[in-house]
């Protein structure tokens, strides 16, 4: 696996051994990232939960993404993003939250918006609703942004029918699938707040 564009570009990223985590393939990350690239400005905050080996959270600040957070809670994987995000130079610009997704969600209210979120959880664990759930109505989300959920090809996503998502794309590939959803905007949500993630590294 490697870096696929950008400041950091063809350097190799360490995967965790095993198959606790599942690193995305470089031929599909490419493909999310032609998606995404229109998004991504010198000022975007981006989150990476279930991050694994961080190589989408790399990925995005090689790109030019201003911030990038992962929240990862298992040992291997933790020291896979440490040693990456050492490697490729992006210290500075990263924190990494050593918690599960939705205790790490919660940790983050009130410091600010994320421009792009990319979740990507064990395959057919069922963990994609409770934290679509989630970020339906929280305060991490900003106005303009993008959630995007890396899932097994058979996950059934008839729920977002129940959630104020628009679906801006659905791609397909062969096991597995990008669901790219936007929040609608509704009375009650807070307005205003800084869009950077503030607070120590």
């Amino acid at each position: 696996m490697r870096v696929i564009a950008g400041s950091a570009r063809r350097l190799p990223l360490k995967t965790p051994p095993g198959y606790e985590t599942r690193p995305t393939s470089d031929k599909i990350k490419e493909t999310l990232f032609n998606i995404l690239m229109p998004y991504i400005y010198t000022d975007t905050v981006f989150l990476d939960l279930y991050s694994g080996s961080g190589g989408i959270g790399i990925e995005a600040l090689s790109r030019g993404a201003k911030r990038a957070v992962f929240v990862e809670n298992s040992k291997p994987a933790l020291a896979c993003i440490k040693e990456n995000i050492s490697k490729t130079g992006f210290a500075d610009r990263s924190e990494i939250i050593s918690t599960d997704v939705l205790t790490a969600l919660h940790r983050l209210e009130g410091r600010g918006k994320f421009d792009i979120i990319f979740m990507d959880p064990p395959y057919d664990m069922g963990y994609e609703r409770p934290v679509l759930e989630y970020l339906a109505s929280t305060g991490l989300v900003g106005e303009d942004a993008i959630i995007i959920t890396e899932a097994s090809i058979n996950t059934d996503f008839d729920f977002i029918e129940r959630l104020p998502y628009d679906i801006m794309k659905f791609k397909k590939y062969k096991n597995n699938c990008h669901l790219f959803l936007k929040r609608r905007a509704e009375k009650g949500l807070a307005q205003g707040e800084e869009s950077n993630i503030s607070g120590e590294l």
